[in-house]
């Protein structure tokens, strides 16, 4: 029996238009979790980065990962016309995905196609 599996790349940012991170995991609400109560040191703790304003799901590796390379080489008004396309208002996702009944139902639906077929 194989096991349905999910990953996430995600866009966080410090504030509205502010400093943007892309990564990408196989459980977004710890993820996202461990960002904002600075769990991980480094970039995202320095500068305060944890706004989950963006995310995509994918159900196999090769394609988040392809996925998140391709984000990361993207300049900045393309990640930000990404994130304003679903999340004009940069409102902070993480509540939404966090809360119980989110855990149950899925928020985005699983992307199934090649990461190329997703944007730029």
């Amino acid at each position: 029996m194989s096991k349905n599996r999910s990953y996430w790349v995600y866009i966080l940012a410090s504030d509205v238009g502010g400093i943007l991170y892309v990564g990408v995991t196989n459980n977004l609400i710890r993820c996202v979790y461990e960002h904002r109560t600075d769990a991980i040191s480094g970039f995202i703790k320095r500068y305060a980065v944890h706004r989950l304003v963006h995310y995509e799901q994918f159900d196999q590796i090769e394609f988040v990962i392809q996925r998140e390379k391709r984000l990361k080489k993207w300049n900045r008004a393309w990640k930000i016309a990404l994130i304003e396309r679903t999340n004009p208002y940069w409102i902070d996702l993480f509540p939404g995905i966090a809360s119980p009944l989110a855990m149950v139902i899925t928020a985005m639906p699983v992307v199934t196609g090649s990461p190329g077929q997703a944007g730029r």
